[in-house]
């Protein structure tokens, strides 16, 4: 299963499928890919998104320290959208619901329900940005965490709308129980049109890569 959810991850980097952002609810009739890559997790993420207001999609995920994945459906609800004249805020619920699978020690392929819940919070103008974002996870006897994210940013040049777009952002993580509770990411966030990818190092010197694609 873990070679599988791999494949996945390699293959939507090479799918070819509007400037883009890292929300999780794209234009009405608007599909996404999300592939990411980081210190704590392998995760690919599909969805659609009906309306302006949510997206549903599938995602499937797999979590290194513990070596158990995730697979089901994931439902992104905006609850409030603040649009100003130079700038945006967004308030956003994500919800999941699936199943875990993990031989982590004294399990032999075990599956069982797994659900996740959190917020998302973004405000951006074409000069900064910042985001905060959580995340519940709760899997019986799999695994059960609370998690948290911070990202602040800045442009160091405003581009104009079709090119090449740069943000420079520092990202903090936080989970309680993880041998790497609290880690710092400095990375560089690249898009033009319908494609995003984000690059950085933590403090621990693990890799970071994340791949966005709306079409």
């Amino acid at each position: 299963m873990k070679i599988f959810l791999c494949k996945i991850v390699l293959v939507c980097n090479f799918v070819v499928l509007k400037d883009i952002n890292a929300r999780p609810i794209s234009y009405p009739g608007g599909w996404t890919l999300m592939q990411a890559n980081d210190f704590s997790k392998h995760s690919f993420h599909v969805h659609y998104s009906p309306s302006i207001d949510y997206s549903i999609g599938y995602r499937a995920e797999y979590w290194r320290e513990k070596e158990w994945q995730f697979h089901g459906l994931q439902l992104n609800y905006l609850i409030k959208r603040i649009n100003k004249p130079k700038s945006q805020t967004n308030f956003y619920l994500k919800n999941g619901l699936g199943l875990a699978n993990s031989n982590y020690e004294a399990f032999e392929n075990k599956f069982e329900p797994s659900l996740f819940t959190g917020i998302l919070f973004d405000w951006e103008d074409r000069r900064f940005f910042t985001s905060y974002q959580n995340q519940a996870n709760y899997a019986s006897s799999i695994d059960k965490f609370f998690s948290q994210q911070f990202r602040i940013g800045v442009a160091p040049y405003l581009a104009e709308y079709g090119y090449l777009h740069t943000w420079i952002m520092l990202q903090a993580n936080h989970m309680p129980g993880s041998s790497k509770n609290l880690t710092f990411t400095p990375m560089l966030r690249v898009f033009k049109g319908d494609y995003l990818a984000e690059f950085g190092l933590n403090n621990y010197k693990d890799f970071m890569f994340n791949f966005i694609k709306r079409f």
